[in-house]
């Protein structure tokens, strides 16, 4: 298990070293994405909780880091910490696959009704609480 900030740190400078940087909403639905896979193969990806917030799932810290660059590309690359090989295969097969989405595609694919951020964020209720691991693991 990593650090969510950690993996962020690798997944947004992989990115960049590929001329391909993804925005700060890109990198939540990211992160979303791979806590998903890594829960289906029954393992947690990371510890830090994922809110459901207006436009999507959100790890907050990792948000608040990032959110210097507001809506446009991040443009730096990190040091950080290292990422086993068989787990940076998952990672990057996901970060390739879903970096060339426009950030509103990510936005609506984690919006689907019945979802784990339609059950939390319930039409604004649920604004800023937490999705449950299990919910995610069960109904994405």
């Amino acid at each position: 298990m990593y650090a969510a900030i950690d993996l962020s740190k690798y997944m947004v400078s992989k990115c960049v070293r590929e001329d391909h940087p993804i925005s700060n909403m890109q990198l939540q639905k990211i992160l979303y994405y791979v806590q998903k896979d890594f829960l289906r193969n029954g393992e947690e990806a990371f510890p830090d909780d994922i809110e459901a917030w207006q436009f999507g799932p959100v790890v907050p810290n990792v948000y608040y880091y990032f959110c210097g660059f507001g809506a446009m590309p991040i443009s730096s690359i990190y040091g950080g910490a290292e990422i086993e090989e068989r787990d940076r295969a998952v990672i990057d097969k996901i970060v390739e696959a879903k970096r060339k989405l426009n950030p509103w595609v990510l936005v609506g694919e984690t919006h689907k009704p019945g979802g784990a951020w339609d059950q939390i964020y319930r039409h604004g209720t649920g604004n800023h609480q937490v999705i449950p691991i299990d919910l995610i693991k069960a109904v994405g």
